[in-house]
Formats: C-alpha cells, sequence, structure tokens
C-alpha cells in the first residue's frame, strides 16, 4: 500500500518526532547527544531549514522546524548522519529508527507556543525533572542560560520577551492539550483499527472486557493499546477505563 503523502505546512512550521524502532535507545551517553546536536547545527548552518525547539529524550526525538520546502530530506540526512554515527560507535546493524517519523504543520501562533512548551515539558512528563533543569532541550535557549543556532525570537516575540517565556512555561499543558493537540505523537486510528488491534493482537472480543483484568494485566493490555497507537481518549472510549487510569500507565 502507498504511504499516504504528508501534509505540507503553509507556514512552513512542523513538530517532528523520531522514535527508535522498537523503542530502541538513541541516546546512550552525553557524547550521543553531543553529536545529535553539533550535526543539528551543521544542517541548520546550510540554510535549508531553522530548529525553534527540540527535545531529546532516550528514545525519541522532538524537533519543531521551520522549512519552506517541508522536511522530508532534512529528516533523511538527519536520520541517516545519526544512525551511522550509533551503529559504528556501538557496533551494531540495521535500522535505528521506528518506520517513518511523525510530522505536524503548524498553522498559527497558538499552535506554535503550545508546541513549544510541550516538546520542553517532555522531560517532566517522563518524571525525569523539570524544563529548567534538562541538559538536551532548547528550553535554557528561551530562558537566555545559553546561546545556541535555535531560533528563538519569533516565539519570544510572540511572548513578549524572556520574562514572558517563563511565565508561559510555569502554565502546566492540560490534559486536552496533550491528547488533542498532539494525538500525532502514535498515529491516530479508525476506532475500526482500533478494534482489530483488540481482537488480533491482545485476543479479545471487545475492549471491556480489560475492566474486569487484575491490575497487572489490566495496565499490560492498557500499554500495548498505547504502544499501538490508540490515544488515551480512544482507549477510554472503546475499553470504559477512566483516562486517570490510562494516564497513569
Amino acid at each position: 500500500m502507498p504511504r499516504t503523502a504528508r501534509i505540507k505546512s503553509v507556514s512552513g512550521y512542523y513538530h517532528v518526532i523520531a522514535r527508535g524502532i522498537g523503542k530502541q535507545v538513541l541516546f546512550e551517553d552525553d557524547e550521543d547527544h553531543l553529536f545529535f546536536l553539533k550535526m543539528l547545527k551543521t544542517y541548520v548552518s546550510e540554510g535549508a531549514f531553522s530548529v525553534i525547539a527540540f527535545c531529546l529524550m532516550e528514545n525519541h526525538v522532538h524537533l519543531l522546524m521551520k522549512a519552506d520546502e517541508g522536511v522530508d530530506r532534512i529528516m533523511q540526512k538527519l536520520q541517516s548522519t545519526y544512525a551511522a554515527y550509533y551503529n559504528k560507535k556501538y557496533d551494531r546493524t540495521g535500522h535505528l529508527y521506528q518506520d517513518r517519523y511523525r510530522s505536524k504543520p503548524i498553522e498559527s501562533d497558538l499552535y506554535l507556543l503550545t508546541a513549544v512548551r510541550y516538546i520542553h515539558n517532555n522531560p517532566a512528563k517522563a518524571g525525569i525533572c523539570l524544563p529548567d533543569r534538562y541538559r538536551w532541550s532548547s528550553w535554557r535557549c528561551y530562558s537566555g542560560v545559553i546561546q545556541t543556532f535555535i531560533d528563538t525570537e519569533y516565539v519570544l516575540h510572540l511572548l513578549g520577551g524572556r520574562e514572558g517565556f517563563l511565565k508561559y512555561s510555569s502554565v502546566v499543558c492540560t490534559d486536552e492539550e496533550d491528547d488533542g493537540y498532539f494525538e500525532f505523537e502514535n498515529a491516530r486510528k479508525s476506532d475500526n483499527t482500533a478494534m482489530s488491534v483488540i481482537h488480533d493482537v491482545l485476543h479479545l472480543e471487545s475492549g471491556t472486557q480489560i475492566q474486569k483484568m487484575d491490575r497487572t494485566n489490566r495496565d499490560k493490555c492498557l500499554r500495548i493499546l498505547r504502544d499501538q497507537g490508540l490515544s488515551i481518549r480512544q482507549i477510554e472510549r472503546l475499553t470504559g477505563i477512566p483516562r486517570s487510569i490510562i494516564m497513569r500507565v
């Protein structure tokens, strides 16, 4: 089946997510993080795109980019260069990244600001640390702690400077923002496709059967559904399990 064509952003802004295949760790040590950022800076200097925000997590990467000609060629270069470095360093072969990266066009200033805050909040969401204490994101570029190749000008203009950025960043993303704005992280699926996952992967007749399981098996099934790309809202609707439980798994 041919791949679905990516939607081109009118504004040129994209939120891109690249994940390690099978949750493969992408960054083992500081050297790996630094290589990725040096590589990113090198490609930015060629002039085809700019980076507005980033966050390097253990097994995935968030990039907020401005690229008037789209991001396909850019991501191909970034992923192939880093994969070659990583495979050589760790004496491994094969694919490093999960199939296609995810990309979402950003067509409004509100969406742009929400994306920046969401990306910077990833370490906190993962239970690692607060955004201002995480070394491998662009948060400190916006707060003025460090100066880099990250293009902070437009976002800081929208927020009224660094003080406005700090105030805006202190507002935690709501569940609706997490689950609504950025469901694309997990490639939104139709309910028919979701039911196929329940039947074929979990071997259940209906999602509501998960309610009757003990906690260990229930949580295992919920994790599988999340890993298969179902959104929190979708799982809640098909299983009848409250979103508060699904989000904790």
